[in-house]
């Protein structure tokens, strides 16, 4: 890295975390014409983006928390059977951020925060098909729809306020029976009584070579990649003048947090203070599953995603809390597996690797996508929880925008550092 941060004529940027969110916000400053530095203490997309379901989920409209959780969520901090595990010893540590993400289940503001998510997710391929097309990684894209499955009767009729809320945004659902989801998917149990397909969703089919495709195409463009954990910054009077790593220190301009679940540390630097929680997830990769589903499986009651990839079937789920730095338990990967073989009970196949990973996640189901409230020449870009990477592109392309002081394609109004 430069010593001087005038690389260009329109100055240099640091972007620190090189997932998806931070690579694609590195590829678009690129296009804007800043000179960038990326710099990540892992290879491109070896954190949280490596490990997701591979959703790019337009359908992903309604946030984590919906009307009538406040009753659930208790019930299921300690059912061993939910998606969600807290860990004892941090229930209450995590307590205020659950407080406010069930203030946030108020059917007006889950209203506004759908309208929010809605504005990124419609988006997605105005923020990655320039990307994808620069890149090459056109073949990493799957057109194949998602089906979410219901085992209760009534599982439609439960689900019609969240259905109803992706249709007036314009997604589309269709809904069918459990005989017309196993004529979709043959695999799928006979405990399966309804589904609802959004065929408007695509799959990515290995998330972490796709990261890997930008990266190496940012780096063919003239940026430069470090591999280096970034300790924190030398605040002057505008802002931060020195980045400290551990490999020494470069002189910077503008700095873009997108360091995911580990930018609460770097964003507190900066005189913010943002609720931030690592949502841990799990998977499982099985290269020979004894079956071959065509499009990505949801399970709304077991909230366990299948995904064929390109390396295998991908079974992933799990909302875990307990910390950042805690060690992953590799027994909630094992629920995971065997509440997949609930819903397609032929998936056989031994596990060729366990992955975990922390999800960035904010109470109101939102980022934070915008300057920093007290350095002009900081920006963030964090906090995507389950839609990272379904939302990387287009939040690169606003944050490109940003940085260049240009109108951008989405108000930031609502993903604004300053809300809490």
């Amino acid at each position: 890295m430069k010593n001087s941060p005038s690389g260009s004529a329109d100055g240099h940027v640091t972007v620190v975390g090189a997932g998806i969110v931070g690579t694609c916000s590195a590829l678009y400053l690129q296009r804007q014409g800043f000179d960038v530095t990326l710099v990540d203490r892992d290879g491109p997309g070896e954190g949280a983006s490596s490990g997701n379901a591979g959703s790019l989920g337009v359908a992903s409209i309604p946030p984590g928390s919906m009307p009538g959780l406040i009753w659930k969520l208790p019930g299921m901090m300690t059912d061993p059977l939910t998606p969600l595990a807290v860990d004892r010893l941090y229930m209450l540590r995590s307590m205020p951020w659950f407080m406010r993400f069930m203030w946030n289940s108020r059917r007006a503001k889950v209203e506004r925060i759908a309208d929010a998510r809605n504005a990124l997710l419609s988006r997605i391929f105005e923020g990655y098909q320039p990307l994808i097309d620069d890149a090459g990684a056109e073949d990493l894209i799957a057109h194949q729809g998602k089906l979410h499955v219901y085992e209760r009767a009534d599982g439609l009729a439960r689900s019609a306020y969240a259905l109803e809320m992706r249709r007036r945004r314009g997604v589309e659902v269709r809904e069918m029976n459990g005989d017309e989801a196993r004529e979709m998917e043959p695999a799928l149990s006979p405990i399966i009584k309804g589904a609802a397909f959004f065929p408007g969703v695509h799959t990515v089919l290995n998330p972490l070579r796709l990261v890997q495709d930008f990266a190496e195409h940012f780096v063919r463009r003239g940026g430069t990649l470090l591999r280096e954990a970034v300790r924190g910054f030398e605040i002057g009077a505008d802002g931060p003048s020195r980045m400290i790593t551990d490999a020494g220190g470069h002189d910077v301009d503008k700095v873009v947090i997108a360091a995911g679940a580990w930018s609460k540390t770097l964003a507190k630097q900066m005189g913010s203070n943002p609720p931030l929680e690592a949502e841990r997830g799990y998977h499982n990769m099985i290269t020979d599953p004894g079956i071959k589903i065509g499009t990505s499986i949801t399970s709304n009651e077991r909230y366990v995603v299948l995904t064929q990839m390109e390396h295998g079937l991908r079974v992933s789920g799990i909302a875990q809390f307990s910390g950042l730095h805690s060690e992953p338990d590799y027994a909630l990967a094992d629920r995971v597996l065997e509440n997949a073989r609930v819903v397609v009970p032929s998936l056989e196949g031994k596990v060729d690797s366990k992955w975990s990973g922390p999800r960035p996640s904010l109470p109101d189901s939102l980022p934070i996508i915008g300057p920093s409230p007290r350095y002009p020449k900081v920006y963030f870009a964090f906090g995507h929880d389950h839609v990272g990477l379904a939302a990387g592109g287009i939040t690169g392309k606003l944050i490109g925008e940003l940085v260049a002081g240009r109108p951008t394609s989405v108000d930031l109004t609502p993903y604004r550092a300053d809300r809490f």
